[in-house]
């Protein structure tokens, strides 16, 4: 009996102030849309691939060994790509107004697992960029490579195209105010929570057992002056010449 009580003070709760935790979610979803939409500045990404895989000859024959290295190598071939060696010659082909290592904080070098194919991944707030670096940055890489390592066995497997750039991978809207919706609930809740708490009025029988933790033993109800009406017990009598007259 006692769960069911408390479940339906919670509810109670709940429906009293569902007002006020409807306009908190709106308010945050309505934030979140137009932060999403018009304050946050669009990220593009662009991906270029590029192959490890030094060519077989007669006197080195390609074979699960040196497979095996070109995979070993692309650990290395990625810190190599990041740095300023290959992206100072990225920002001086580009003339862009960022320096190597603000630049390295857009570029990012991925690979599989036992894979000799690397991704490079630029992200960049304008999407024709963002495919202009990735391409360059792998075209100098590959040129670079022979002279850094004494090998050649890096070629450019596929090059980053502009329309497959042009959808922003953030901000994400629907996602963005989803999320919202979802703390302002949580917040709306609290608040309401919180209200109930500090709330120390009585307002009906309930609120008296509540909180002075004594029974209601009756209600004395509101009248309203145009609902009084006289009372037989109200009224005085006289008694003249044996006829009762109430006055």
């Amino acid at each position: 009996m006692e769960e069911t009580i408390d479940l339906r003070q919670l509810f109670g709760t709940l429906k009293k102030r569902l007002w006020l935790i409807a306009l908190i979610t709106i308010i945050a979803a309505m934030i979140s849309g137009i932060v999403s939409f018009f304050v946050l500045t669009p990220v593009y990404q662009a991906r270029t691939q590029i192959l490890v895989n030094q060519e077989s000859s007669e006197q080195q024959p390609l074979n699960a060994y040196t497979i095996q290295t070109n995979i070993q190598l692309i650990s290395t071939y990625n810190e190599i790509i990041t740095s300023p060696v290959i992206l100072e010659d990225v920002v001086k082909k580009l003339n862009l107004n960022v320096t190597a290592k603000q630049l390295s904080g857009q570029v990012q070098v991925t690979n599989s697992e036992d894979s000799q194919v690397a991704h490079i991944v630029v992200q960049d707030t304008d999407a024709k960029r963002a495919m202009d670096i990735a391409n360059t940055t792998a075209a100098v890489f590959q040129e670079k490579i022979p002279s850094i390592m004494s090998i050649d066995n890096v070629s450019i497997l596929s090059k980053a195209e502009l329309a497959d750039s042009l959808n922003p991978i953030k901000p994400a809207p629907l996602m963005n105010i989803a999320i919202a919706i979802v703390v302002g609930l949580m917040l709306g809740v609290g608040l309401t929570f919180l209200l109930e708490y500090l709330d120390q009025n009585i307002k009906n029988e309930q609120d008296v057992e509540r909180i002075l933790q004594i029974p209601v033993i009756g209600v004395i109800s509101e009248i309203s002056d145009g609902e009084v009406q006289p009372s037989p017990t109200s009224q005085s009598y006289t008694h003249t010449k044996g006829v009762t007259r109430g006055v």
